[in-house]
């Protein structure tokens, strides 16, 4: 029986990388999104230039989930060596469309789902005579026959190839006669509308379609980040290049054209983050960008900004690994790496978002967290945030909000005669003043070592002062966990005896599950966790739950190793549930594995009894 929907489906292109079929399938996303329907647009792409398979996926959402759910009820086949796996992903009663100028005998298809031939080649050898058009136009002939399947509104589609080709007009009238001849050639081959059918709302509102690294990019810019050093790495190189663009357009003079910012790309990462600290201790707010490779080979630099005590803030775009691993594949798998960079004893902060507002907000404040507590600052974000487009609440800023620059000694204080100290701890949260070079002509500290010192700055290896300076640090981590943003909890209905706890690109998935999950009567509490430090809530929640479900995108359970170290009186409680595959985390399979979980302690406590 054919799946019948209105605005909850899921679409998948199945498409060869380099083959222009990126802008199409985007236009057809945006067609949906102008009528009022809430998306989730998810690339999956290789990480070689063109020839391999690459997916589109567009979650299709009345109700607003806006995660990964598993499955595709609609596939446009148009690669033939990934054919028979994308047929396979399609659900029972579901639709494929292919192009059928090249003959696949009967025996091929499923008997269970809904097959829609169409000979989108011949029809565009017939129209064209480039080899190039003919690609071209190919995609968008499919869109206009995508748009008649289902009940897409074309003048919709029409506007938005006119906005696509404003600045190349000559363009606009050969796409929009491509648009027309797919819309019309579906219309008279096919039944149209299909069971799946997008009707127009008005679910989306003022939301914006965002990715997560446009967001953190801008939110340098809002944090008075000045200085950005940062060497090309997927998927964290359209972060900087997003700071860029809008450095360029809110950090220069207008009067003089002169840049009010420094964007450098390093030889290398290790020159980035050297470059990073360098600013940092000059005084500039900046940061680098970077993923898991990156990290690697940067862990010596972030022990000398974490023992010299120099602000720093690092955009961490997490993928797949170990070593080249997966590169243009989603995980959150570098928590442990960055938590504890460097050698010797080093903890780090990390902030956690959740999705493009987070990442605009956090971006923000890291340059505030870093100056306050002097130290570096981790961003974690991950592909499927970093690369995707989110359907994101527009960004707010209170304009009368000031930099925190911590504890900076100025030059009045010091020509006062106020006592100086570099590493002090004058107030018992562990974080000392600091003073910036050519802050006073003769006074203040403007030399700084990564070797073991007194609290005046002065080298020494002498046992007590060292011991002293390590369990100041510990202070401030103390300090850091009033700082950095407070998990969030929700509450069952009733009483929930199992708590859940993630974090990250897993929170929309999550969200669909746990609703899931209660329409079937499983209530659970739920903590998303948005910073390492833990603060006092996370104890609590720990505390009051006979068992914690700890999801997370990794193979080695991180987050859990960074809750047992925390908390190991909880130690008992904790189960993982991981998924590790590359591909974003989805409802169905955070649902399954919860049921299951679920069903396990149940029988467990039954056979106690």
């Amino acid at each position: 029986m054919p799946i019948k929907a209105v605005n909850d489906f899921v679409l998948r292109f199945a498409n060869v990388n380099g083959s222009g079929s990126a802008s199409a399938n985007l236009t057809f996303a945006r067609a949906i999104l102008r009528m009022g329907v809430p998306i989730a647009p998810r690339n999956i792409f290789p990480s070689n230039i063109q020839g391999l398979p690459t997916w589109y996926e567009v979650r299709v959402s009345g109700a607003g989930w806006l995660g990964a759910r598993g499955g595709a009820d609609f596939v446009v086949a148009m690669n033939p060596q990934s054919f028979d796996r994308d047929m396979a992903g399609i659900e029972p009663g579901g639709y494929l469309f292919y192009d059928s100028s090249r003959h696949i005998p009967a025996s091929r298809f499923r008997d269970d789902i809904v097959v829609l031939g169409m000979p989108l080649t011949d029809i565009c050898n017939a129209q064209y005579t480039d080899p190039r058009q003919r690609q071209l136009f190919k995609n968008i002939i499919y869109v206009g026959a995508l748009a008649a399947l289902f009940d897409i509104e074309l003048s919709v589609l029409e506007t938005l190839i006119s906005e696509q080709f404003k600045s190349k007009p000559k363009l606009i009238e050969p796409n929009l006669r491509a648009l027309r001849l797919g819309h019309e050639d579906a219309r008279a081959r096919f039944d149209c509308p299909i069971g799946l059918r997008v009707a127009r709302a008005d679910a989306v509102g003022e939301r914006i379609l965002v990715e997560g690294n446009q967001a953190a990019g801008l939110g340098a810019v809002y944090g008075g980040a000045t200085v950005c050093a940062w060497y090309p790495i997927t998927p964290s190189t359209s972060l900087a290049e997003a700071y860029e663009n809008y450095a360029l357009r809110y950090r220069v003079d207008r009067a003089t054209g002169e840049k009010r910012f420094a964007f450098v790309q390093a030889e290398d990462e290790i020159a980035a983050i050297g470059m990073v600290i360098g600013a940092g201790w000059n005084g500039a707010r900046a940061f680098t960008a970077t993923s898991g490779p990156g990290i690697s080979l940067m862990q010596e630099f972030f022990g000398l900004a974490y023992f010299a005590e120099i602000p720093a803030v690092v955009f961490d775009v997490q993928r797949g690994g170990p070593s080249t691993g997966m590169p243009t594949r989603t995980q959150q798998s570098d928590l442990l790496s960055a938590a504890f960079a460097s050698h010797g004893d080093t903890k780090h902060v990390l902030l956690l978002p959740e999705g493009p507002v987070e990442c605009f907000e956090f971006g923000a404040l890291s340059f505030d967290l870093a100056e306050r507590l002097q130290t570096p600052i981790f961003v974690m974000l991950d592909l499927d945030i970093g690369m995707n487009s989110h359907l994101a609440e527009p960004f707010q800023w209170d304009d009368a909000r000031r930099y925190d620059r911590g504890k900076l000694m100025t030059a009045t204080e010091l020509e006062a005669g106020r006592d100086f100290a570099r590493y002090l701890d004058v107030d018992g949260d562990g974080v000392p003043f600091r003073t910036l070079p050519g802050g006073h002509p003769n006074k203040g500290a403007y030399f700084t070592r990564g070797t073991s010192r007194d609290k005046f700055a002065r080298y020494t290896e002498e046992a007590n002062p060292y011991v002293e300076n390590m369990e100041r640090l510990l202070r401030k981590w103390e300090t850091a966990k009033s700082l950095v943003p407070a998990a969030e909890i929700r509450n069952a209905r009733g009483a929930a005896d199992v708590g859940v706890v993630y974090y990250g690109s897993t929170g929309p998935a999550m969200d669909e599950a746990l609703a899931m999950l209660a329409a079937e009567g499983f209530e659970y509490d739920a903590m998303r966790l948005r910073a390492y430090p833990f603060g006092p809530e996370v104890a609590e929640f720990l505390a009051n739950h006979d068992r914690v479900l700890i999801v997370e995108q990794n193979r080695d359970a991180q987050m859990r190793t960074l809750l047992l170290i925390d908390f190991p009186q909880e130690a008992a409680k904790f189960v993982s549930i991981l998924n590790y595959s590359g591909s974003p985390i989805t409802a169905r399979f955070i649902a399954r594995e919860l049921r299951a979980r679920e069903g396990v302690a149940r029988r467990i406590q039954e056979a106690a009894e």
